[in-house]
This record gives C-alpha cells, structure tokens and sequence, in this order.
C-alpha cells in the first residue's frame, strides 16, 4: 500500500509503536506514521512547520510527499481513514544515558535556541490556526485524571496548572515548540544531533522545552557515582549555555524552571492514570505510580537551583 502511495520502494516494514512503522529500502530507511487521533488540518500545520524547520537548516526528518504531491495522506484502512506521513530517517542513534554529558548537552541547548528562533520566524509567516495551546490539550486535564482521594497532589496540581497559565505571554517567551523533547526523541550522529518526533508539538513557554530535556536527564540519565543535586545543576547549566548562543532568555523565566519541571512531573503522573489499566497495573508500574505520588505529595523539588 505504502509502496503504490508513494514513490519509494519499500522491502519491510516493522513496527515501533502502535502509530510509527520503520521502513527499509534498498539504500534508504524510512519511518511511516499511521494516526486518526488528530485532524488532518493540525497534522497539516504540524508537517509544514517541521517542513520548514529543515529547509532553516535545522537538523529535523524530512517528510516525503506522496504521488499526489501531498505531504499529509488520507488512506482506508481496516475500514477506518487514518493519515500517514513518510519520514525520510534522521542519521544518528539514541544515546546510552551514560553519555549525556556536558558537552552534548550544551550541543542540545544550541539546538533547541535555534529552534525556537526558527519557530518565530515560522509563525511570522504562517499564523498558526490548528495547533493547541498547551493548556487546551487533553493530557493537562490533570483533575480529570488524578484521583480524587488524592487531594494533596490534586491541590499541587492545579497550583501549578493555574500558576502557569497566568504568566504573561509576550513574544519573547511563547510560541510554538517540539513540546516533547525527552532524550529519546534526540538521534546523535558524532557530534550531530537531530531532533525527532513533533507530533507532540505545541505553543507553550519556550522554557518548556528546556524543562523536558532537563527533567529527563534528571530522571532517566544518572548513573550515580556523583550528587543528583550537582548533576542537575551541571546540566541545567550546560543546557542554558548552549541556548543562549542561539536564542534570547528572559531572565525571569529562567526563574521558573524549576515550576515547568513540576509541570513535566505532574503530567507525566496524570498520564499514568489517563492510559494504564488501573485493574491490570504490573508490579513495575505500581512501584513507578508509588514513586511518584510519594515525591509529588510532599513537593520534592527534582531541580534546585
């Protein structure tokens, strides 16, 4: 199907989640992303502006168009319309968390302050219509989601919620952004870095998407052999460094990082309840859902600054 859809000719196609397909060729590989939970108007928006990104030099996949010349397909299937968009693969690997040090970090921060200096550029040209606001996306429906008996992390939640989304707005710190920026989303060729998976792209702060990396590393990068708290710093300073380079940060919202990484925890919490099986959780899952309520509960702060 892929193959008469498009001009490729594609020899396999596997799996990596229940959306993103790996695709090989004979000299190219390619990921292949099959949804129906977004319109074809924000899938649209979001092509063109990682369309964009690239053609700015900005180390992101390129789509390949279909036949019809569409960067954005509608298909049948299983009696279903989904969408698909090609990717051609970005070069690179995903790091061993052992490697993240200062160095690649900084590279990171370089990249992410280009980023949002093309994403201002982008939205100067293309008012964007179809991509939420943050606060308007299902998954920071936070109360929705997050027991009611649990009332401590419900108030903590939606202090941060409301702190948030009372912040001023102003061009020099809010626009569109990757939104997801975890580490698991950065493919490393040498000293190269490149920037994957936007589906997730939305406006926010800009500082949000420093937040995500940084909470991250925090979170799934430490191997020990040091202080967490002097980790974080480390990093945190080598990721702001390296955005500085690139792009203007308020030094107010620098200030508040510390409030977006609680943001980042608090969602990925409310996610736990919003996609697991409360009735099926595995023994993992209990001890991650156990973690995180005892440190969000008693307002454990993961940066210090």
């Amino acid at each position: 199907m892929l193959n008469e859809l498009y001009p490729v000719e594609l020899l396999t196609v596997q799996a990596v989640t229940n959306e993103m397909f790996r695709c090989t060729a004979k000299q190219d590989v390619y990921f292949v992303r099959i949804t129906n939970y977004k319109s074809y108007e924000e899938q649209l928006e979001e092509v063109t502006y990682t369309n964009f990104l690239c053609r700015e030099g900005l180390a992101v996949s390129p789509t390949i168009s279909s036949l019809k010349r569409n960067v954005v397909e509608k298909i049948t299937l299983n009696g279903k319309e989904v969408l698909t968009v090609l990717y051609k693969a970005a070069p690179g690997i995903h790091l061993p968390r052992e490697q993240w040090n200062a160095d690649v970090l900084k590279e990171l921060g370089c990249q992410i302050g280009r980023l949002h200096r093309f994403s201002q550029k982008f939205e100067e040209i293309h008012p964007v219509k179809y991509i939420n606001d943050w606060h308007d996306n299902e998954e920071y429906d936070f109360l929705k989601y997050i027991p009611n008996e649990e009332t401590a992390i419900r108030e903590i939640a939606q202090d941060v919620l409301s702190t948030i989304k009372g912040l001023p707005k102003i061009r020099s710190n809010y626009g569109l952004l990757h939104g997801d920026l975890w580490l698991e989303n950065i493919l490393v060729d040498d000293s190269k870095l490149s920037m994957v998976d936007f589906q997730d792209c939305e406006k926010n702060f800009y500082i949000f998407d420093l937040a995500v990396p940084i909470y991250s590393a925090i979170e799934y990068s430490f191997v020990g052999g040091g202080n967490i708290v002097e980790y974080g710093r480390s990093i945190t300073k080598a990721i702001l460094d390296g955005y500085r380079e690139e792009h203007d940060l308020p030094a107010e919202m620098v200030e508040l990082l510390p409030l977006f990484i609680k943001l980042k925890e608090v969602f990925e919490y409310s996610l736990m309840h919003m996609y697991w099986n409360k009735e099926k959780l595995t023994e993992e899952q209990i001890r991650i859902m156990n973690h995180y309520r005892m440190r969000i509960e008693r307002n454990h702060l993961l940066l210090d600054m």
